[in-house]
This record gives structure tokens, sequence and C-alpha cells, in this order.
């Protein structure tokens, strides 16, 4: 049906309000510099979990999780999400998904199943900055026409951004505030980003500088939800 790249039984982080199982799924067009799942990237790299092991776990987890999280790599890559996603929730689970947007046809045909989104925003809408942003490769106006799709859909979602300051700086994150606000977006949060392992010379410090008083009271005005994930 899909491939996994992983599965997490329980999970209270990943679907906020909601305990979920997440199927990590295998694949992702994207490049990102600060990407922490890697080993997810390459759609062909084999791994021990299966669909048929995501459908066992769920049967012995109705009545204990509320839903379960489809996420990645870049979920909207499988042309077999829709099926995977009608079979979960035909089991009794709400449905959740993580994407950065990249694929907004794809997005479309799984809408109707879902009931929260978390979605990734790289950097500003700016179509250089974007590409740098996901390794050279991302269509800004793909990612503009997946957004608007979200936000006429009436589905719950949330925007988010990995605040990773090799690629981007506080005033960035006031021009994302901004489009997205002007766009309609009611919940953003911005997150630390955590050096990944190739990345030897980002400190703490340039990190934390994300985490202010100013910025942090621009987006409580900006947004009805924000929140600052350190």
């Amino acid at each position: 049906m899909i491939k996994i790249g992983d599965i997490e039984k329980f999970s209270i982080v990943d679907w906020p309000n909601k305990i979920a199982a997440v199927v990590f799924m295998q694949g992702c067009p994207w490049r990102c510099p600060f990407c922490y799942n890697q080993s997810l990237q390459n759609i062909n790299t084999e791994s021990n979990a299966s669909w048929e092991n995501l459908l066992h776990l769920l049967e012995h987890r109705q009545g204990i999780v509320d839903g379960v999280v489809f996420s990645g790599g870049e979920p909207l890559l499988q042309k077999n999400l829709p099926p995977a996603m009608e079979t979960v929730k035909n089991m009794g689970f709400e449905i959740g998904m993580h994407t950065g947007g990249y694929n907004p046809e794809a997005l479309k045909k799984v809408l109707p199943y879902l009931s929260w989104v978390g979605f990734d925003i790289k950097a500003p809408f700016e179509a250089e900055r974007y590409k740098t942003a996901t390794g050279g490769i991302a269509d800004i106006e793909r990612v503009k026409e997946s957004l608007s799709l979200l936000l006429n859909s009436g589905i719950n979602f949330e925007c988010r951004t990995t605040c990773d300051p090799r690629i981007l700086s506080p005033k960035d994150i006031y021009e994302i505030a901004d489009t997205l606000s002007t766009l309609g977006v009611k919940e953003y949060h911005i997150q630390k980003y955590r050096p990944i392992e190739s990345d030897k010379t980002t400190t703490d410090s340039d990190c934390e500088q994300f985490f202010n008083v100013e910025i942090e009271a621009y987006l409580k005005k900006k947004f009805e939800i924000f929140d600052a994930r350190k």
C-alpha cells in the first residue's frame, strides 16, 4: 500500500491535544539542510516497518490513541496515500498529516480524510529563498497553492517554521508572519533548530536568537494561537 520508514506507537507531541500513532513515510522530494529525518529521504530505502505492521498495531490501539499522523519524509509523495488514509479512517481513527505542501494536486485527494495538518513553512515566500531552504528544489507557487487549499478547506491546521540560523534570520520570521497573517493563517509556531550531525559550526546562541521577548510578542499579536517551541 505505502512505503513506511518507521512507526511511532504513541506520541503526544505530533498532533496538538491528541494522542497519536505516527507513520513516518519513506521518501521526500526536498533536501532541507536542517532535516532531522534524512534516512527517510530516499523512497527506495528499505526498512523493517510495513503497511501490514501498521494495520496490526492499529488493531491493538483502538480506544488507546485518538488518531494517526502521516508524517515523513513527505507523505504527499506517495500515490497510495489516499486509500491508506481511507483504510485507517474506516478503522475509527482521526487522520492528521505533516507536510511541506509540495504537491497541491495530491493534497486535494487527501483533504476529505484529514482532521488536522501541520504545514511546514521553510522560508519567506520568495522563489530563491524557498529553493535555498529545500536544497534548490521547491516551487514556491505550488507551496502557496497548497496553503490556499488548506485555508479554504475548513480543516484545522497549524503553520510552523524551524529557525535554522544558517538560512534564516529573525527578520525573516517577521516577514513570514506578516505573509501568513495576511493570508488568513490563525496558528503559527516557531521551532528551535538543533544542529544536525553534519553541522559542526552552529552554536546554541545562534539558535536562541529567534526566541526573544520582542519576536514572541509580535507573533502573539499576529496569530490567534502561537507558541515558541524550544
